[in-house]
Formats: structure tokens, sequence, C-alpha cells
């Protein structure tokens, strides 16, 4: 096991989670920002991760080399592109299939959509919350942990990528947690911890992933898949229909293409100048 690549991964997922955080900082303003900056807000997060899943672990979990963890060498090339995206495609249902599985029995509690799970009245509101971003976070941490894969090179900066786009939509993020909390009558420091708070789960999740992919490098590509499919539930069931539920929906849906085109910038830009200068 690979404990240098372990730390590296959990400290990047690490500093990802903290950029929650630090989008939780404007609920020290007296200034108030509106629901319809919120949703642009969680939408940009959205386009992020949905780019995120499609060009950090999707497109690489399709074409690993079987030196990398994807499929043996077959005689037929069309067996092994079979085998491959076999692969990919079991990966994304199970990932959303867990998440969906979390959400149904997991008590928490979303602003919009109220109660959810088994047994959730038995719990503070605050604990549902954070249960509640909690399902969200961890996957977000996983695909930063799986991104670092084997530990060369190239997989280290892919990595360090994921990571900065999970920052990256962690900022807006952690505004659209913050702002509500102290709507529901918490208090500003208590809002900001909790959202804080919520984003610390990620290093568990990436700390999982890369343990996982550099014991068994063939589980490489599965949870790149598991780990996108995870996000893109996230996003589908959750995030775009919360920001839909007003009359701006319009404007969230550009603030979506606006954070997937940054991020597949970043994603295309980004890595290769990480590759060269590592």
């Amino acid at each position: 096991m690979n404990w240098t690549l372990i730390l590296i991964g959990t400290v990047a997922s690490l500093g990802a989670g903290l950029a929650t955080g630090l989008g939780a900082l404007p609920v020290f303003s007296k200034r108030k920002i509106s629901e319809k900056t919120l949703d642009l807000l969680l939408g940009f997060a959205a386009g992020v991760m949905l780019a995120a899943s499609a060009f950090s672990l999707l497109v690489p979990a399709l074409n690993l080399s079987p030196e990398e963890g994807g499929a043996p060498y077959f005689t037929s090339e069309a067996l092994q592109n079979l085998w491959t995206v076999s692969i990919v495609v079991i990966g994304v249902l199970v990932g959303a299939f867990f998440i969906d599985f979390v959400d149904r029995w997991a008590p928490h509690e979303h602003f919009v959509k109220g109660h959810e799970g088994k047994m959730s009245k038995r719990l503070a509101a605050t604990w549902l919350f954070i249960i509640a971003i909690t399902i969200h976070n961890f996957p977000e941490g996983l695909a930063v942990g799986v991104s670092f894969g084997s530990g060369d090179t190239e997989r280290i900066a892919a990595g360090l990528v994921v990571a900065i786009a999970i920052g990256l939509q962690n900022i807006p993020e952690g505004t659209a947690v913050a702002m509500p909390l102290v709507r529901e009558g918490y208090s500003r420091k208590k809002a900001f911890w909790i959202a804080t708070l919520t984003g610390l789960v990620e290093p568990i999740g990436a700390f999982i992933g890369v343990a996982i992919v550099g014991v068994a490098k063939f589980f490489l590509g599965f949870g790149m898949a598991f780990a996108a499919g995870a996000m893109i539930f996230v996003v589908s069931d959750e995030i775009i229909p919360e920001t839909h539920t007003k009359e701006h929906s319009r404007q969230v849906t550009f603030g979506v293409l606006v954070g997937f085109v940054i991020m597949m910038f970043l994603d295309n830009f980004i890595e290769p100048v990480l590759n060269s200068l590592l």
C-alpha cells in the first residue's frame, strides 16, 4: 500500500473540503444574498460536478490501459472495449444505486424537499441537514481519491485537477448551505461551522478511494465510474430539482453551463500543465 499516495489524496481532498468553509464566510456579512443568487451558485456547482464526472472520471476510466488497471489484453480489440465499457457502465449504475439506497434509508432533511429517509423525526433538524450534505459530499471525496489511481505522474495530476474541481464547486456550495441556515434561525457562527464540517467528510471518502485503488489497481476503472455515477445522481436528484423550484430556473440553467465549461477548461488545460511540472 502506497501510504505517500494515500496521504497526498487525503490532504488534497481535505483542502477541497475546507473550501466549503471558505464559501460560508459571507454568512458573517450583513448583506443578504438572494435566493436567486444561491440557486445560481448551486447551479454552477452542479455544472462543475457534471463536467468532473464526464471529463475527469468517465473519460479516463474508458481509456485506462491494462497496466493502469484497465481491461486485460484480449486477442480481440472488440472484446477488450466491451470489457472496459461494461465495467464503467456497471460502476456508474452501482454508484447511483448506492446513493439512492443511502438517500432512501438515512434520515436527513432538505430545505425544499423536507424530511427524507427512515425515522427522520427522531433526530434534531441540524443533524438531519448535516446528514443530507454528508450524503452529497462523500462521493466527491471518493472521486478525488480514486482519481489519484496508481500514483504515477499522470494520475497524480488528474487527482489534483479533480481536487481543484471539487474545491471550486464547494465554495458556492458552502454559501448555499450557510445562508439558509441563518434564515432558519441559526446563529451566523453556528451556520459557518456546520457548513465547514459538512465538507470534512470528503477526506474520509478520499482515503477510502485511494486506499482501495492502491491495494488493487483493477478497481480503478470501476471506482472512477462509481464516483461519477454517485455525483451525477446527486446533481440530478437533489441539486437541479431544488434550484428549479422558483421562477429563475432559466438563469440556473446558465449557471450549470458556466460551471460545466469552466471545469471542462480546467480539466483540459490545467492537467497538462501539472503533468509538465510533476
